[in-house]
């Protein structure tokens, strides 16, 4: 008899086991959240894994809402500014165009003068960054819905493709263009961002995430004292109006030098005039190793305090690091605390600014049977 009761309770166990364990599988749910100011209803998704770590996407501008993810004492934080309702993406912070966790096109980063040509024809784009365009125009990809197209679970982690259509002549650009993100989260706490497009006409493109991350948690305060490596022995220098020269200049004996590991706010009061044009960092590094292949090692960041690191691999041939210059104080995020300068990094991975009007720069030309393909992850962990 004891030897029955002991193989039940043994039973038990097992299965009790096994029940938590398919409780802490992949997970990922979609829920309404809200609708925009015209009418359209918004999804939140949120993807879960069984080491502790959260994602929330919401269909309004493909935007990542929240990451969290523990620290070295197994606490959980989110480590991404934004906001705990639809109004704070679609009404408040759209106001000062800030692109909060974003999906950001038709092209990413700036365009000199909103001007670009394509076979021979000149296409102008909306000065939203005078006298020159930046992200895609008044109504870029980070003000649309998104379509949920589907969300899949495995023993490796979970996923969502987001999709949106953006009809010829969008925002000045020619050509039909679908584009396909699928955000996927694995059980190695990686953070997936896979890119793909396709086009009727020829066009450019230069798509791009602008979340704003904080090791430290979001509404923490500064990221100053958070340490960077870039793996980047070059740099596009920019005009006073951030358009690069064409220059791939070195990185070395300046302060974009970040090929070992440096504090963030070591050298961001610089008199480097690069650092004055910009107020900080943001620019674009030309990461090493050959681009459009397997994604390779961008960069790393290390927060002391929580011990969390971040590490961004990609196949994209740039990485525009912004130390959240403009954020003023203006918004308050999901903590109730006001966001200002320096309270997050951006790292943005994607193509050369203003590469249009630059033919020594990776194209950004996309044509008919062709197909855009770019992955960036992002890998949280601890030391």
């Amino acid at each position: 008899m004891k030897v029955l009761v002991k193989s039940a309770v043994c039973l038990a166990a097992l299965v009790g086991m096994m029940d938590g364990a398919a409780q802490a599988a992949p997970a990922v749910t979609a829920e309404p959240w809200g609708k925009t100011p015209a009418g359209q209803e918004v999804k939140i998704v949120t993807l879960t894994n069984d080491h502790g770590m959260t994602v929330r996407v919401i269909t309004y501008g493909g935007i990542i809402q929240s990451v969290e993810a523990p620290d070295r004492s197994g606490h959980v934080q989110d480590l991404v500014l934004g906001f705990g309702t639809l109004d704070g993406y679609t009404k408040d912070s759209a106001e000062g165009g800030l692109f909060f966790g974003a999906m950001i096109g038709r092209y990413a980063n700036r365009l000199a003068h909103g001007t670009f040509t394509v076979d021979g024809k000149s296409y102008h784009t909306d000065l939203t960054d005078p006298p020159n365009a930046l992200h895609g125009g008044k109504v870029g990809f980070d003000k649309h819905v998104w379509t949920l197209v589907d969300t899949k679970k495995n023993a490796k982690g979970a996923s969502v493709t987001l999709r949106l259509v953006s009809p010829n002549g969008d925002q000045g650009f020619p050509g039909t263009l679908t584009t396909n993100v699928t955000y996927t989260l694995d059980e190695n706490n990686a953070l997936s961002l896979h890119y793909q497009a396709t086009t009727d006409a020829p066009t450019v493109l230069n798509l791009t995430n602008h979340s704003y991350w904080n090791l430290n948690g979001e509404g923490s305060g500064s990221i100053e004292n958070e340490v960077l490596q870039v793996n980047a022995e070059r740099y596009t220098p920019t005009d006073g109006t951030s358009i690069p020269t064409g220059e791939l200049a070195p990185v070395k004996n300046t302060p974009l030098d970040f090929r070992k590991p440096m504090r963030i706010g070591d050298r961001l009061r610089s008199d480097f005039s690069q650092m004055l044009i910009a107020r900080g960092y943001d620019h674009n590094w030309v990461v090493d190793g050959a681009y459009g292949k397997a994604p390779r090692p961008a960069a790393v960041i290390f927060d002391p305090a929580s011990g969390r690191t971040l590490e961004v691999s990609t196949n994209q041939p740039g990485l525009q690091v912004y130390t959240s210059n403009s954020l003023t104080g203006k918004y308050a995020g999901i903590s109730h605390r006001a966001y200002r300068q320096t309270d997050a990094v951006a790292l943005e991975a994607e193509h050369y600014p203003d590469s249009p009007n630059h033919p020594a720069f990776p194209t950004t030309e996309l044509r008919p049977g062709q197909h855009f393909d770019y992955t960036t992850i992002f890998k949280l962990g601890t030391r």
